[in-house]
């Protein structure tokens, strides 16, 4: 079945790095968005996203979990972090590669970080670190898929690897891994090659 034929909906929430919004359909969660630089740019990335997704107010009750587990985990709350992984995710539009590489990236623990070869690696496909890196620069479901966990080789940041979609680019991976060291009780320093 097709998405397109499907009812989604849309809801923007505010966090504590500013508005995110998720979507939603009969097959799970269609998309997640970390905030950009407004409000209204938000709403209207989730509009270009979806096109034919309504706004709603009216949340399913695994919609509120969502919302409440990506609010904890963006202001450092992330004793519970675990609880995004019972959600379902519409996966229908992955390729193949795309949905292991992003199932790999969604068990990455909090606080702990990967590069993209070393998730490359342990698909089984040695050598194919860029393209771990496309498919974590089209990660729909961020930060319910925490592809900002996901580094380059060391160089890390100074060097210009490892970039970020998300509207703020590399420093908005940095403050989302920042927060996720102090909560977990970590120095900035120790996570794997970002200040290398």
């Amino acid at each position: 079945m097709k998405r397109s034929t499907e009812a989604i909906y849309f809801h923007c929430y505010s966090t504590a790095l500013g508005m995110c919004a998720i979507a939603w359909g009969p097959g799970g969660i269609c998309g997640s968005q970390l905030p950009e630089e407004n409000e209204g740019a938000t709403r209207d990335r989730m509009r270009v996203r979806f096109p034919s997704a309504r706004e709603s107010d009216q949340l399913p009750a695994d919609i509120e979990h969502a919302i409440r587990g990506v609010r904890r985990l963006l202001a450092g709350e992330t004793a519970d972090a675990g609880e995004l992984l019972s959600l379902v995710l519409d996966e229908r539009g992955l390729a193949e590669f795309d949905a292991q590489v992003l199932a790999l990236t969604r068990r990455i623990p909090v606080g702990q970080t990967l590069s993209y070869g070393e998730i490359a690696s342990r698909l089984g496909r040695p050598g194919a670190a860029r393209a771990v890196g496309r498919a974590e620069g089209h990660n729909p479901f961020a930060p319910i898929v925490p592809c900002h966990r996901v580094l380059a080789a060391k160089g890390g940041f100074n060097a210009g690897q490892g970039g970020f979609s998300a509207f703020g680019g590399v420093a908005t991976k940095q403050r989302l891994l920042t927060i996720e060291a102090r909560a977990s009780g970590q120095a900035v320093a120790e996570q794997q090659g970002l200040f290398d």
